[in-house]
């Protein structure tokens, strides 16, 4: 095996060591190892090679879709494209928090469309921001 070393800001490491004690990973090494073997596997078409990967996969994110899941799913009947339409036309009206229910309702924050949706939803509101600061009074 390949030793690689890396450093992390003590943040980190104080999170991976809660999760070591919390008995979620066996080690910090484990824990490294799943992170990059999950991100790889997102990212890519790469199949894990580490032990009980789906195991650990499924204990650490239980409900959370991969992307895989998210393939096999598709997106039968465009409902993305209806949910964004909406999040949208509510951000750009200045309904920030009905654009942001309607996002939670239809997508687990872990799910990438949901990150997306949360993108339309501040570039509104930062336009929206924008606007406001530039108007003159009368």
């Amino acid at each position: 095996m390949v030793k690689s070393t890396v450093r992390f800001s003590e943040t980190v490491m104080d999170r991976v060591e809660e999760l070591v004690e919390g008995e979620t990973f066996s080690s910090k090494s484990e824990f490294q190892r799943f992170a990059v073997e999950f991100v790889l596997s997102e990212i890519d078409d790469y199949e894990p090679e580490m032990l009980d990967f789906e195991d650990v996969r499924d204990e650490v994110f239980p409900t959370q879709p991969t992307a895989r899941d998210i393939e096999a799913v598709g997106d039968p009947g465009g409902e993305f494209y209806q949910v964004a339409a909406r999040v949208r036309q509510f951000a750009y009206r200045g309904e920030i928090e009905t654009a942001r229910d309607l996002i939670d309702t239809h997508y687990a924050a872990s799910d990438p469309r949901c990150m997306i949706l949360d993108d339309i939803v501040e570039a509104a509101r930062q336009q929206s921001t924008c606007q406001t600061d530039h108007e003159t009074p009368d």
